[in-house]
């Protein structure tokens, strides 16, 4: 990573404790409701999504091994992920990320910076409106689930594509579980593809950025069991409105970037 002022230093930190917290608080939404806000602080994608993909593999796998060995201990029956699930979607999204994965590795960092911050600012409007995307039809959220491992390919940022196709087939006590055994399969593919490809993964900085996350993740896991008996509409919209003025200062930045060069 290039030297960076010590406040952004601080920022990132405190970035990284929030993606954790919403990560595994919310099953989603570590990459969507932090990479915009760090991009802001240095318009290098290529800099931050290979430390958020680590930590995803690293939270998301012990999440989920956590829960399996208390189902195991508890003797609980039904499992905390929906394999059903699992095997419906991803022959849907693999291919489309592996195109995306190319994208992000071979377009500049600047138009992949003004497609993130355009589809940030859908999601925004969704979260404010109260109207998440969503459908009724078996062929729409089969174009959802294309549409978001296209876009997991370019930028981690499809849960919001992706989680109300699966909200709708999973119950509420599986959901979290479930996409994390999703964004596993799909990130440990974007990062063979960083490897493949001599994409810096950044190990220096997790020394110190993985202890954010941690911190993060475990405020985040108490948030998830409050949220389980809790209505987050009102937490969502909230978010909504930061994402919102974020990405419309990403854009403006990016445009003017634009005009300059």
């Amino acid at each position: 990573m290039t030297e960076l002022l010590p406040w952004e230093y601080g920022a990132i930190a405190l970035l990284f404790i929030w993606g954790g917290f919403v990560r595994s608080g919310l099953g989603f939404g570590g990459a969507v409701l932090t990479l915009p806000f760090l991009l802001l602080i240095r318009d290098e994608p290529l800099l931050f999504l290979p430390i958020i993909s680590v930590h995803l593999l690293f939270f998301s796998g012990l999440t989920v091994w956590q829960a399996h060995r208390a189902d195991a201990r508890q003797g609980r029956a039904v499992s905390t992920v929906n394999w059903d699930f699992l095997r419906y979607a991803l022959p849907l999204m693999i291919v489309p990320k592996l195109i995306g994965v190319a994208g992000v590795i071979t377009l500049p960092g600047s138009l992949v910076t003004g497609f993130i911050f355009c589809t940030v600012t859908l999601y925004a409007i969704s979260y404010i409106v109260g109207r998440p995307f969503k459908s009724n039809s078996a062929r729409i959220d089969a174009i959802f689930l294309m549409i978001g491992g296209y876009v997991s390919g370019v930028s981690l940022i499809a849960a919001p594509l992706v989680v109300p196709v699966a909200a709708s087939r999973v119950s509420k006590e599986q959901l979290r579980d479930t996409l994390f055994v999703l964004w596993f399969v799909l990130v440990g593919l974007k990062l063979l593809a960083f490897i493949a490809t001599g994409v810096d993964l950044q190990w220096a900085q997790h020394l110190w950025l993985l202890p954010c996350a941690a911190m993060g993740h475990v405020l985040g896991l108490k948030f998830h069991a409050y949220s389980l008996r809790a209505d987050t509409q009102l937490f969502f919209r909230y978010l909504g409105f930061a994402l919102l003025m974020v990405s419309i200062a990403g854009l403006a930045r990016f445009w003017m970037d634009w005009s300059a060069g």
